[in-house]
C-alpha cells in the first residue's frame, strides 16, 4: 500500500499542478474581464468545478490506498476540509480556498520543490488570489475604494507585509475576512522566510566550522607524520651497534697495560747482572 500511494502521488503530481494553473486562469478571467461573453464565464466556472473535483478525487484515492485510513484523515485535516466545504456551501470563494489548500498540500509533498521555491510560490499565489478575491468582492461595494486590479495588488502587498498604509482598505464583511486571512498568511510566510534565512546562516557557519575543524585535524596529522619521519631519519642515520662499539676508545686498564711492560719482564730486567765491560 505505501508503494502504491507513492506511485500514485508521483504519477499525478505534474497533471495536478497543471490543473492548478488552469484553475488560476479560470478564476482570474471573469474578474479581470467582467464584460466578457457569458459563455466565457460559464466555461471558467465549469473549469473551477472540474479542477476542484479532480483534487477531491485525488484525496479520495489517497485515502483508499492508505494503510491506515483513519490515521490518514487525522493527519490531513485541511485536505478533508477543502473537499467538504464546497459541497456544503458552493460559494466560489470556498472553491478557491479549497483548491489552494489541496494544491499547497501536493506541492509540499513534491521532493524537487525546496522550501524556498515553496515559500516563493505561496507568496505569489496568495498575492494573486488575494488581489483577485478582494477585487471581486469590493469592486461593486458602494463605499469601496478598491476598484482596479492595481489597487487590489497594492492592497494585497501592503497587507501581506503588515505595512497597511490605509489608502486602500476593504469595506465589506467578506473583504475584511479576506484581509484577516491575508494578514495571518503574510505573518506566517514572513516567519518562514526569516527562519529559512536564519537556518541558511547557521548552516553556512556550521560548514565553515566543519571545514576549519578538518583543516585543524589535517595539520595535526601532518605534524604527527613529520615527527615520526624525523624519528625514523634519526634512527636510520645512527651507526650500527658493532661499529659503534669498535669505534669506542679502549678502557683505561687496557690502555695502561698496553703502555707499561709486564711485571715479570720488568723484574727480570732489573735483577739480571750486567756483563762486565772489557
Amino acid at each position: 500500500m505505501p508503494g502504491m500511494r507513492e506511485h500514485w502521488e508521483e504519477r499525478t503530481r505534474t497533471p495536478l499542478l497543471a490543473l492548478a494553473v488552469a484553475f488560476g486562469v479560470a478564476y482570474a478571467v471573469p474578474i479581470v474581464a467582467p464584460g466578457a461573453d457569458p459563455w466565457v464565464h460559464r466555461l471558467c466556472t465549469q473549469v473551477e468545478w472540474v479542477v476542484w473535483a479532480v483534487f477531491a478525487l485525488d484525496y479520495l484515492v489517497r485515502l483508499a490506498i492508505a494503510p491506515a485510513r483513519w490515521a490518514f484523515v487525522r493527519s490531513h485535516p485541511l485536505d478533508l476540509l477543502a473537499v467538504v466545504l464546497p459541497m456544503v456551501q458552493p460559494l466560489r470563494l470556498l472553491r478557491v480556498v479549497s483548491t489552494l489548500l489541496l494544491v499547497g498540500r501536493r506541492a509540499r509533498m513534491a521532493p524537487q520543490i525546496t522550501l524556498t521555491t515553496y515559500v516563493a510560490g505561496a507568496v505569489v499565489g496568495l498575492m494573486m488570489f488575494g488581489s483577485l478575491a478582494v477585487l471581486h468582492v469590493e469592486r461593486d461595494a458602494p463605499d469601496g475604494n478598491i476598484k482596479t486590479l492595481g489597487d487590489a495588488v497594492w492592497w494585497s502587498f501592503t497587507t501581506m507585509t503588515t505595512v497597511g498604509y490605509g489608502d486602500h482598505a476593504p469595506t465589506t464583511g467578506l473583504g475584511r475576512v479576506l484581509a484577516v486571512g491575508l494578514m495571518l498568511s503574510g505573518i506566517a510566510l514572513l516567519g518562514v522566510v526569516t527562519a529559512n534565512i536564519a537556518a541558511w546562516f547557521i548552516a553556512r557557519f556550521e560548514r565553515d566550522d566543519a571545514a576549519e575543524r578538518r583543516q585543524t585535524e589535517l595539520l595535526e596529522a601532518l605534524t604527527l607524520e613529520v615527527r615520526e619521519l624525523r624519528a625514523e631519519v634519526a634512527r636510520l642515520s645512527a651507526p650500527p651497534p658493532a661499529q659503534a662499539a669498535s669505534e669506542l676508545p679502549p678502557p683505561p686498564a687496557q690502555a695502561a697495560s698496553e703502555l707499561s711492560p709486564p711485571p715479570v719482564q720488568a723484574a727480570s730486567e732489573l735483577s739480571s747482572p750486567t756483563a762486565p765491560t772489557a
